[in-house]
């Protein structure tokens, strides 16, 4: 994992959790202006998500994704600042089965795009074949067109295919029966500050479901923004700035009611 400083002095600290099929780098816009609002920022590749492992199908198991979460959590709270989690897609899915199930020490949380339901799915084909062996590769089949309309954000070196998003039978069941388990949980996530966002157009979740998961919560404090034209991946889009913005000001009023003083 790693650690990037505020420019000047730390308000807080942001711990990202990252997508599905892809790594920290692709927050590298996200990160630099973070940092230039105040923020420390720590975050790092989930496991077999890093650059050195595109070339294996994903079949880690889904507790080394929560030991990871942890871990960045636990470097978070060394500091003397709050801490927040920003997680995204499958990252914002992990996320939410850690609230419901144990207590995070962090002042709010922001998920965007969580993973509840997927209106994307593998080739019906493929999905039949994982019944028979938990070992066989599929692919999910998502590329960068889907997941944001912003060209600037496209990997310079690399195809749409190349978001690897591979994956074994086995990695696939446990990936349903985690959304699954966290849509029907009865037992309301930790009653924290909460932040959702969603694209309008968004072509991987089916936000209706999160939205319904989320009037089910038993929250003080919650927050949720659709924005209509965007996809999948809200932070990478043409619209990011409004969506950072938006995600700014829900943290700096966290921070108010904390007792901090925040400058504009």
């Amino acid at each position: 994992m790693w650690k990037w400083e505020a420019d000047g002095q730390a308000k807080a600290v942001i711990v990202i959790v990252h997508n599905a099929y892809e790594d920290h780098q692709r927050y590298a816009w996200l990160i630099q202006q973070l940092r230039g609002s105040g923020f420390d920022v720590i975050t790092g590749d989930l496991p077999g998500h890093g650059p050195e492992e595109k070339s294996k199908p994903h079949d880690e198991s889904f507790e080394s994704y929560v030991s990871f979460i942890k871990k960045m959590m636990d470097a978070g709270l060394k500091e003397s600042v709050p801490v927040f989690v920003l997680a995204h897609g499958f990252g914002a899915l992990l996320t939410i089965r850690l609230l419901q199930q144990q207590r995070l020490e962090c002042a709010g949380v922001i998920l965007s795009s969580p993973w509840l339901s997927l209106v994307h799915h593998p080739p019906k084909f493929s999905s039949i074949l994982t019944r028979l062996s938990s070992s066989m590769k599929i692919d999910h089949g998502i590329t960068f067109d889907m997941l944001t309309r912003n060209s600037e954000e496209r990997p310079k070196t690399r195809i749409a295919s190349d978001v690897m998003s591979t994956v074994t039978g086995g990695w696939f069941k446990e990936l349903n029966a985690f959304m699954k388990s966290s849509v029907q949980s009865e037992q309301s996530i930790q009653d924290v500050p909460l932040l959702v966002h969603t694209g309008g157009e968004d072509r991987i979740t089916d936000i209706t479901i999160t939205k319904k998961w989320l009037k089910r919560q038993n929250l003080t404090e919650f927050q949720f923004k659709e924005w209509r034209q965007l996809y999948h991946d809200v932070y990478q889009e043409p619209e990011r700035e409004e969506v950072l913005v938006y995600t700014k000001s829900f943290i700096d009023n966290v921070l108010r009611s904390l007792g901090y003083v925040i400058e504009n």
